[in-house]
């Protein structure tokens, strides 16, 4: 552990370094394609670089780095996370990820140390979808799968997705070029932040992920009629927000009612020309769904769809309710998850197996690769607020089982995942 000290305090280091780029004078805010994640983006290139990787930015704005092996033709272990964040953030939320690769790779090149397979190390430009109101369009690109309809979404400005690219450099043109094929893939290996209390509580540094959990985020339209606040009576209104309001309450008491098995939450809402005199005519908010089970999942939504329905055929209000993103639950590589085990042994740590409730890149990814995660435990499981934290010596922790787990699968390379 002595000896990987240096490192850890080397990445945070970096992290720091990272989090002193911001939108925001105050805090942590990088949405994607504004001048702070592309400044982001152009740190991490830089380390990429002096590293000695190959580095390039593709055509949606992800850094990739590769570190290729000397086996012709040799399958391709992607290391990756995110660089952008939510509105205030934290600063360890995806960054570490990207930054602990780097120290693997750049401890693997220092030693000289041959690979049998390539290394390509990736910082997703947009895992959060906070700009856009859709996650993954980072890793969606390197995994084939991204969605061209997407093109034409806008941000709060009016500004489309297409019109951002191009502004930062990037060609729409490009983006299915960008796809690392099937048939290259070994494998994807991301570290994070567990944003949750368990480690935390338990004492312990790291954990393996079994899976992460499935979600859909629906957007609801409440529309009923506005008016003047003193002189329509109680009875004869169609008050939105009363609507949403009740639609709230039952989101809270159908999950709390499921028990540990289903999560939801609205998060955001906005009412149309708001005033304090005005009944409001128009109400938006999200709603955001998630459990490991596919049929929980599915039920859930199904459930809270025909109770918002039913709220508002009660009140006599329209609503619409669509759906913005799915993903379904993933289940972690078990063939890496062995090896990931495996290495937290040797590393003289009990392997504790988490599911994980907020998505990863890993989720669009699980499509064309086996996946595995390795979580790093953070002060009380704060996540997405400035309060997130990581202790250096937990960062040392995850440097040697990462560098066993690379050891391992270099180990096993030559049988197939």
């Amino acid at each position: 552990m002595t000896g990987t000290m240096p490192r850890a305090e080397k990445i945070l280091s970096r992290i720091n370094e990272l989090a002193s780029v911001s939108e925001a004078a105050k805090g942590i805010t990088r949405r994607y394609g504004t001048a702070a994640a592309v400044e982001a983006g152009e740190k991490v290139r830089g380390w990429m670089r002096a590293a000695g990787l190959r580095v390039r930015v593709d055509a949606i704005g992800n850094i990739r780095g590769i570190w290729k092996s000397e086996n012709a033709g040799a399958d391709r272990l992607v290391i990756a996370s995110h660089i952008d964040t939510v509105i205030d953030a934290g600063r360890w939320d995806g960054p570490l990820g990207v930054v602990m690769g780097l120290d693997l790779l750049e401890n693997i090149i220092s030693s000289g140390r041959k690979l049998p397979f390539d290394v390509e190390l990736i910082a997703f430009c947009d895992e959060e979808g906070v700009r856009f109101h859709t996650t993954y369009l980072g890793s969606k690109v390197v995994a084939g799968s991204f969605e061209r309809d997407m093109l034409d979404r806008k941000d709060g400005e009016g500004v489309s997705l297409r019109e951002v690219i191009g502004m930062i450099g990037g060609n729409v043109e490009a983006l299915e070029g960008d796809a690392i094929p099937p048939d290259q893939w070994l494998g994807y290996f991301e570290i994070h932040i567990e944003q949750g209390p368990v480690l935390y509580e338990k004492k312990a540094p790291v954990a393996l992920v079994k899976g992460i959990a499935g979600q859909v985020r629906a957007e609801v339209v409440f529309k009923g009629m506005a008016g003047h606040a003193g002189t329509v009576p109680m009875d004869m209104r169609k008050d939105a927000l009363c609507g949403a309001a009740a639609f709230i309450l039952a989101v809270e008491e159908l999950a709390a009612r499921a028990g540990s098995g289903l999560v939801a939450t609205v998060g955001k809402l906005q009412i149309a020309n708001a005033a304090s005199n005005v009944i409001p005519g128009e109400v938006v908010c999200s709603v955001d769904i998630r459990s490991a089970d596919e049929v929980v999942l599915s039920q859930g939504h199904l459930q809270l769809k025909e109770l918002c329905e039913a709220i508002g055929a009660q009140r006599a209000l329209e609503v619409i309710w669509t759906v913005v993103q799915s993903s379904s639950p993933v289940v972690c590589d078990g063939r890496m998850n062995e090896l990931l085990g495996k290495s937290i042994r040797r590393a003289g740590y009990e392997v504790l197996e988490l599911v994980s409730g907020a998505g990863h890149d890993a989720v669009p990814i699980s499509a064309v690769s086996p996946v595995c995660m390795l979580f790093v435990r953070c002060y009380k499981g704060i996540s997405h607020h400035p309060q997130e934290h990581v202790e250096t010596e937990d960062l040392a922790a995850a440097i040697v089982v990462a560098d066993e787990f690379i050891h391992q699968l270099s180990e096993i390379w030559k049988y197939p995942l």
